[in-house]
């Protein structure tokens, strides 16, 4: 153990909020990665750090009710997304229950993003980033956007007459303008589905 570079990443890591999530890069100017990681196992066998996922650390939260408090997969997904510099949008069933669209909260939580693919196990959940066109994260509001990313991957034909009941509540909810802007965006399928069921039911 290189015991300088041990003590200057527990300083840092001292220095951190309870809550914080960080990666092993956020040390590579204290030393070698090989001694970074050392230093950070050593803090996660003494309960100082918690590690969530491979190359994934967080100082813990201690709640006196509740005991260690964890951050969500959503809060570890947009931390690591502002890390990277790059942006992510929900999709697929997660983005239909972010609208309330489902009830179910899917174990693999699908992200769209600018930056490239990848898969991240947290615990027996897992965060998916797919690399996807920027015209797809450029959508508005987080109604239509999310909703209209989520419809994509379902076989609209068998979407049931209370499904549509709720969309168009969702619509209702939507700003015009977001609206319109969106939809030019969505796919034919989902746009075509939105303005025939929706905007101009038969």
């Amino acid at each position: 153990m290189n015991t300088s570079t041990n003590n200057t990443v527990e300083l840092k890591i001292s220095k951190f909020k309870p809550g914080q999530v960080f990666l092993p890069s956020d040390f590579k100017d204290l030393g070698t990665s090989t001694a970074i990681r050392k230093a950070l196992s050593r803090n996660v066998a003494s309960g100082k750090i918690e590690r969530m996922g491979q190359g994934i650390y967080v100082v813990p939260k201690h709640d006196k009710v509740f005991g260690k408090i964890m951050p969500s997969v959503e809060e570890l997904a947009q931390t690591l997304a502002k890390k990277e510099h790059i942006h992510i949008k929900p999709s697929g069933q997660y983005a239909l229950n972010k609208v309330g669209l489902s009830t179910q909260v899917p174990m693999r939580q699908v992200y769209l993003t600018t930056g490239h693919s990848k898969k991240i196990n947290v615990g027996k959940s897992v965060i998916i980033f797919k690399s996807t066109t920027a015209k797809k994260l450029s959508m508005k509001g987080e109604i239509t956007s999310l909703l209209f990313l989520g419809l994509e991957e379902l076989d609209l034909q068998k979407i049931s007459p209370d499904k549509i009941e709720q969309i168009k509540m969702l619509i209702k909810k939507e700003k015009p303008e977001n609206l319109k802007y969106n939809l030019r965006l969505a796919p034919a399928k989902v746009s075509d589905f939105i303005i025939k069921n929706i905007l101009n039911p038969a």
